[in-house]
């Protein structure tokens, strides 16, 4: 542990006084991966932030790493769509081209593919709303999506890190209430006392809506003034995708591996009460 861990925080609260070693690992240094790697049967293996030709590569460095390592099992965090035809979401090029790699690398693995993050309906469209005179824009339409809560996803990969999974199996992480964003954006209006207007837009009109808050196109943009971390790229298509009734499928998975039934919206609607109430307008506030 760290003295600078020591100092800021107090021993009892340092990863470090848990017995966990903290280990830095640049998806760009395979070197430093290989080394902080060393000694590890099983890896979790989260998608790089950036979208593109960039984060295959420092996918590929990761597994390398991995293989260097000896690391014996990786689980991954996909996005669900990877394995279906005619989905088209802006980043599922880079979680197919990783997927690949992992099949073909001759470690075990498990990919998580999870679906659309549900505190993002709870948080980020609040947000944006509330920037836009209580304007909840979006390319959805009426479609619906079964998103998982990141609760889930976590306990999921916990699961898979400790041999949970079937080798070499990747499981679709999802709800099991379809719900469309009018029905979320009126039941968070209701419960808030927000006149939130619903508003289905073109992908033009949901591109000049995200521009006016300053949310750039690719990761490689200016965020200086955004209020979210993600690109509008990865908005749009993403929404899109709930249109044309891709979002909705419904699975069990998270349910085989963690023997509950997944969160629905419906439970974390207090939870992320704080949003509307404080009337949060940065990504960096929220809790």
């Amino acid at each position: 542990m760290s003295e600078s861990c020591q100092s800021a925080y107090g021993k009892e609260n340092c990863l470090g006084g848990k017995g966990v070693t903290v280990k830095e690992a640049n998806y760009d240094d395979v070197e430093q991966m290989t080394k902080a790697f060393e000694g590890a049967d099983r890896l979790f293996f989260i998608s790089s932030i950036i979208n593109g030709p960039k984060r295959v590569e420092q996918h590929r460095k990761v597994i390398e790493a991995c293989k260097k390592a000896g690391v014996k099992h990786i689980t991954y965090t996909s996005f669900f769509g990877a394995d279906r035809e005619g989905y088209n979401q802006y980043v599922l090029p880079d979680h197919r081209a990783t997927e690949k790699m992992l099949r073909e690398s001759g470690i075990e693995h498990n990919i998580m593919r999870n679906n659309l993050y549900m505190e993002n309906y709870l948080t980020t469209s609040v947000m944006l709303a509330m920037l836009s005179g209580n304007v909840w824009g979006t390319t959805a339409g009426e479609g619906k999506v079964t998103s998982i809560a990141k609760d889930d996803s976590a306990r999921c990969g916990a699961a898979l890190l400790l041999g949970k999974g079937e080798p070499n199996r990747a499981y679709d992480l999802t709800s099991t209430i379809p719900l469309s964003q009018r029905e979320i954006c009126n039941m968070i209006a209701e419960k808030s006392g927000i006149p939130f207007e619903y508003k289905p837009m073109t992908e033009e009109e949901f591109r000049a809506y995200l521009e006016a808050l300053h949310i750039p196109r690719t990761t490689d943009g200016d965020f200086s003034q955004a209020p979210v971390p993600f690109c509008s790229n990865d908005m749009i298509t993403n929404e899109a995708g709930i249109s044309e009734g891709q979002m909705g499928v419904v699975t069990h998975d998270v349910e085989l591996l963690t023997g509950r039934k997944p969160l629905e919206v419906y439970d974390l609607q207090d939870q992320y009460s704080y949003v509307w109430k404080n009337k949060v307008r940065h990504w960096k506030d929220l809790i």
